[in-house]
């Protein structure tokens, strides 16, 4: 019994680290979504304002691909 009560400390021990753990791995997907909505965000208003080109190559073959985004909305102050 007594090896019992030995136990019962550190697996609760290492649920807490376990925990932490995971809160901070919370924490560090939170910020890169926050990341990730600044970027989508900033691209929206670039989107608005002016045509976008991306360049995307691609990692097999190597070939560039163009694409080319523009907005169907009238920008304010335009006629």
């Amino acid at each position: 019994m007594a090896a019992k009560r030995e136990r019962l400390p550190s697996t609760q021990s290492q649920s807490q680290a376990d925990l932490e753990q995971i809160g901070r791995r919370v924490k560090m997907l939170d910020d890169r979504l926050d990341n990730l909505d600044s970027i989508v965000t900033s691209l929206v208003h670039r989107v608005m304002e002016k045509p976008l080109t991306l360049e995307i190559t691609c990692p097999n073959c190597s070939q560039i691909f163009e694409v080319n985004i523009t907005s169907n909305i009238r920008l304010r102050g335009k006629a």
